[in-house]
């Protein structure tokens, strides 16, 4: 049973999400979501992350990370990002989880798509991210 609406745009996924479907972890990870401009959900461990958080800090894009390892509840929101990309057909690797002005754009296979295509930037543009 799909509770949200997945719909394409050129960069990826934006999640149409009525917040009262949900349990408390994917609720959780669209509040965190749209706490700021870019939101990665990350393990420290993962070389990944690592590549995607080096492209936007090399951008000068300041995200928000959050380590799902170092974190008490990081099991409950893998799980809730799981159960958003199973549904979106996005990804077979979990980690790293970008949401860019709190849509999710999905792993680093996305993110880097939309960077060789061109639209990352306007899109941390639009988030208010990226100035220049």
């Amino acid at each position: 049973m799909n509770y949200y609406q997945v719909a394409a745009e050129p960069w990826g996924y934006y999640m149409s999400t009525p917040r009262t479907s949900f349990g408390g972890g994917v609720e959780r990870v669209l509040r965190l979501a749209a706490e700021s401009a870019v939101v990665i959900f990350s393990v420290s461990s993962c070389c990944m992350c690592h590549a995607v958080k080096s492209l936007f800090c090399g951008m000068g894009v300041s995200p928000t990370v959050h380590e799902l390892d170092q974190d008490p509840r990081g099991k409950e929101i893998e799980m809730a990002l799981m159960r958003l990309l199973e549904n979106s057909s996005l990804v077979a690797a979990p980690f790293p989880v970008v949401f860019i002005g709190g849509k999710l754009i999905g792993a680093m296979d996305r993110v880097m798509a939309s960077h060789i295509n061109g639209t990352l930037v306007p899109l941390l543009k639009d988030a208010g991210a990226l100035w220049l």
